[in-house]
């Protein structure tokens, strides 16, 4: 009598392209559920921790910093993600430098295409040179759509938000015109600053002169402030900075009329009198020797250069001409004969 059981080697083997098919079928599921998440990730807003989320991008910044720094801003989302979104998409190198602010709905399609636009809502805000730190705050509330976190703060809880906790404020922010997006706040645009300032003092610094009797770079970031302000001309700035090196190293008193002003501060009416030359305050240079507690003012790019590399020379005076320019002498009676060409004779 017939079986009618299949054989032991028809019930164990299955077709080699069954198998193959059903694989593959699974991947390309697997794969298709991955792609369409992703869509839906890259077409969905982004959660912000705040009503409004700023990130300043520095030139040659690198795209996973970039990711970085939004998440750290306040983007929840993975770094990570958005790293591999910028690479993947091929235009994380035409990403641009500048200041970004989203505080609506954003994806990170979006948000992309606004780095690699430049699409910015642009506005402007210039530090002088020479300008004081209340000068920098003064501006800021002037500086259009810019919000003033740091107007309730001091000087120390500046430094502090800015992670430079313990370092005096004076002097600190690199003087240059810088741009922001409209929203932004000014503590962005102060961060810029501080690094801006901290890469030229570096760089200063490192071209210093062998023999220099600066210690440190604070001590020619003080330095360069003074020659900021005591330099009416151009092709006289090394000669200023030489003049003060000089007397630096032998222990003279500097005598420079704007570092007795800053310590006045806000008393200051325009009029510098002899009582103010001889009341004794930690920026009278007039009284003590060497440089004042902190700088006096932003000094620029050619001034931080001039106090780190002085033009050669021995003069220990000058005095202003009239004309903007600087009459430079070695010793005190040609410096009182020049007093009297071009001061008493007017």
């Amino acid at each position: 009598m017939a079986s009618s059981l299949a054989s032991p080697a028809e019930t164990t083997q299955e077709d080699p392209m069954k198998v193959w098919k059903s694989a593959l079928i699974a991947i390309l599921a697997v794969l298709l559920l991955g792609a369409g998440a992703g869509y839906v990730w890259l077409n969905q807003p982004l959660s912000l921790a705040a009503d409004a989320v700023e990130v300043s991008i520095e030139p040659g910044t690198p795209p996973r910093r970039i990711a970085d720094a939004w998440v750290q801003a306040g983007v929840r989302s993975s770094p990570f993600l958005l790293y591999e979104w910028f690479r993947w998409s091929g235009q994380a190198k035409r990403i641009r430098a500048g200041s970004y602010q989203i505080d609506g709905p954003t994806t990170p399609v979006q948000l992309l295409e606004m780095m690699v636009s430049g699409n910015e809502r642009m506005a402007f805000v210039r530090f002088n040179e020479g300008w004081t730190m209340r000068q920098v705050r003064a501006e800021l509330t002037r500086a259009e759509a810019l919000k003033p976190v740091t107007a309730a703060m001091s000087d120390v809880e500046l430094m502090s938000a800015l992670g430079d906790g313990g370092t005096p404020a004076e002097g600190r922010f690199f003087p240059d015109t810088y741009s922001y997006s409209k929203g932004s706040t000014d503590l962005a645009v102060l961060r810029r600053a501080h690094r801006a300032m901290a890469r030229q003092l570096q760089s200063a610094w490192a071209e210093r002169a062998s023999d220099t009797p600066l210690k440190s770079d604070t001590e020619l970031l003080t330095l360069a402030s003074i020659v900021e302000k005591e330099t009416g001309h151009e092709s006289d700035r090394g000669k200023v900075a030489a003049v003060f090196i000089n007397r630096l190293r032998i222990d003279m008193p500097l005598q420079t009329d704007p570092s007795v002003i800053y310590g006045l501060g806000v008393s200051f009416d325009g009029n510098l009198r002899r009582r103010d030359l001889q009341a004794d305050t930690p920026f009278n240079t007039y009284t003590r020797n060497g440089l004042p507690p902190t700088p006096i003012a932003m000094p620029g790019k050619a001034s931080l250069l001039a106090a780190a590399h002085p033009s050669p020379g021995k003069s220990l005076y000058f005095v202003a001409r009239g004309d903007g320019s600087s009459e430079f002498s070695d010793d005190l009676a040609a410096h009182n004969r020049a007093v009297n060409k071009y001061q008493r004779s007017r």
